[in-house]
This record gives C-alpha cells, structure tokens and sequence, in this order.
C-alpha cells in the first residue's frame, strides 16, 4: 500500500501492522544429547591419571564473595545473665 493510504487506515485502526522475527538454529560444535557437568575440582587422582586434561572444568568466579568470617562471642557475663534471665522465665 502507499503510505498515504496506510496511515488514513492505520488513522481509522482499520490496519493493524505486525513485525514477525523469526531465526534459524543450528547444532553448534559443542551440541551434545548429553547433559555432561563441568568439574569443579581438581582431584589428586585427575591429576594422576592425567584425565583432567580432557575433562571440561567450571570457570572460576573471581569476583565472587566468600563466606562472611565467623566471629565475634558473648561477653562471659552477657551469657550468665541470659542464663539467668531463661531460668527465672521458666520459673513464671
């Protein structure tokens, strides 16, 4: 259609334009039917063996944070009176 008379139509909403998208897809090098896992350690037997060599290993996150350090304790005293403070809300 000539644009002048798209937009009268699309004016009137009688036109109703749709973008379709469409792809192909193909089988890379590395399609496989398998679910394999990469390995996340390297063991002293790989190593060894040499099999870690062929083996697909998880790339490692640098930019991860690691577990928060435990630290920190209850003043000696602080653990008496919450002793205490649980004995006598028992007692009523």
């Amino acid at each position: 259609l000539p644009e002048r008379e798209r937009a009268e139509l699309k004016r009137r909403k009688l036109l109703l334009e749709v973008t379709l998208k469409s792809y192909w897809i193909r089988k890379g090098s590395a399609f496989s039917t398998a679910v394999a896992r990469p390995e996340t350690e390297l063991t002293p037997e790989m190593i060894a063996t040499g099999s870690w060599r062929r083996l697909p290993f998880k790339p490692y996150n640098f930019s991860s944070l690691g577990l928060p350090p435990a630290c920190g304790h209850l003043h000696p005293l602080l653990k008496v009176r919450s002793e205490l403070r649980q004995i006598f809300l028992e007692m009523g």
